[in-house]
């Protein structure tokens, strides 16, 4: 959400930022309902101040006995509540309508984020490792049903497209991945672990920017509650319309949950295998701070997410993503994109960003400096720790040998005790 006052007072920086988003003129129609609305609450005050002073002239007229002027004024109270009426509902719709505008308008980037309309223009920041030299690699799809743990046919009888089932050492490692992912951000990093809500109100996907704007990536349930997309959404939420004493700030939140997706906007992209899937299980980061320690706070929790693929030995690089490529929410976002040798690219697997009080408005979410009066916007952050479906999709491809076997990195063993290989003895 956006503070209409900012944008009267610089109109310019917020015309130039949507307009790199493709939103040209959005804030001259911004302006010009801010001017209605303004205008209306004007002629409502008015009204109800002239209400106000006729209700008194009719008590001073009863006293002095003057029927005929306690009469009028009657009347012109009565004609007065039509046009209180007329000018509340006035104000009610632009008012509306101006919250729902601007409800639907994309955060600002930061001023170090670079120009660009999509990924092509992303910038890389760092590498780390190099790509596995694997002669004919197989993709993940292949080395899972050959050898039998992985089965997207059983998944689309009982469920449809983009979903699949895992079996055995293959569902023992995504287990595995998943408690990997969680100890190290929690016994290393500092971040408490919740189990959170996976339904939740219009009121929690709203404050994160998923509504109303992104309705169709979502899974509603037939009680109006919405599944949710990534923990993003119950974490950052645990502090909506709550003013958390400065000194509790960060605040370091980690979740392994279940996301769900709808996919609306991704048909055609990845439908072989489980890149795009419309359930899958994500470690969630999530910080709360205040403005002026976001930006670190933002660099941390990249080097944070960074730590896994580290750990993995799983070659990645670090991507500032511009403009246009950006989410909603963000003013700023990195993503992580990890070495998948089947394709012979790298593919996003995580995304961290900095929203500013982008989401803290929307949720009224604050905090307070003990012993000042004021309460000011926090800051809040959200990144992937990681997804661990296409971790294990990085993590079967890149570990695959000739003849088929994955093996499991050191790092995760002790999570999978007596495990060195998917597919036969080591």
């Amino acid at each position: 959400m956006h503070d209409i006052r900012a944008i009267r007072e610089n109109p310019e920086l917020y015309e130039n930022c949507w307009a790199a988003k493709g939103l040209s003129g959005r804030v001259g129609e911004i302006l010009d309902l801010d001017a209605k609305l303004r205008a209306s609450q004007t002629a409502l005050q008015a009204a109800q101040a002239e209400r106000n002073e006729a209700s008194k002239k009719i008590g001073q007229a009863k006293a002095k006995k003057d029927e005929a002027e306690a009469t009028r004024l009657m009347a012109h109270v009565e004609a007065l509540k039509k046009t209180l009426e007329e000018q509340g509902e006035l104000e009610r719709e632009i008012g509306d309508l101006l919250r729902q505008t601007l409800a639907a308008l994309p955060n600002l980037p930061a001023a170090d984020v670079p120009p660009g309309e999509d990924e092509a223009d992303n910038v890389e920041v760092r590498r780390w490792g190099e790509p596995f030299a694997i002669a004919a690699p197989k993709d993940h799809v292949d080395l899972g049903e050959r050898l039998g743990r992985l089965d997207f046919e059983a998944a689309a009888r009982m469920s449809g497209a983009r979903f699949a089932v895992l079996k055995g050492e293959l569902a023992r490692l995504e287990r595995a991945l998943g408690q990997f992912m969680l100890d190290l951000q929690t016994r290393e990093h500092g971040y408490l672990e919740v189990s959170p809500p996976l339904l939740v109100r219009d009121e929690a996907v709203y404050g994160t920017g998923q509504l109303p704007k992104f309705a169709e990536d979502l899974f509603r349930t037939t009680d109006g509650r919405w599944l949710i997309p990534t923990a993003e959404v119950s974490l950052t939420n645990l502090v909506r319309e709550q003013i958390t004493p400065e000194e509790q700030l960060p605040l370091r939140l980690t979740a392994l949950t279940p996301c769900f997706r709808s996919e609306a906007g991704a048909s055609g992209r990845d439908t072989r295998g489980m890149i795009r899937q419309h359930q899958f299980y994500k470690v969630e980061l999530v910080s709360i701070t205040g403005p002026e320690q976001s930006e670190a706070e933002h660099e941390r929790m990249v080097g944070c997410a960074e730590a896994v693929l580290k750990a993995l030995e799983l070659p990645f690089r670090t991507m500032l993503l511009c403009v246009g490529d950006m989410g909603f929410s963000a003013r700023k976002t990195y993503d992580l994109e990890v070495w998948i040798p089947s394709e012979g690219r790298y593919r996003e697997i995580s995304s961290c960003s900095n929203c500013g009080d982008f989401q803290a408005r929307r949720m009224d979410a604050r905090t307070k400096t003990a012993g000042e009066k004021g309460a000011r916007f926090v800051h809040t952050l959200n990144g992937s720790g990681l997804a661990v479906g296409r971790t294990l999709v990085a993590l079967m491809e890149n570990y695959q040998d000739e003849g088929g076997r994955i093996a499991i990195p050191q790092a995760l063993q002790p999570y999978v005790p007596g495990l060195t290989h998917i597919g036969g003895p080591a």
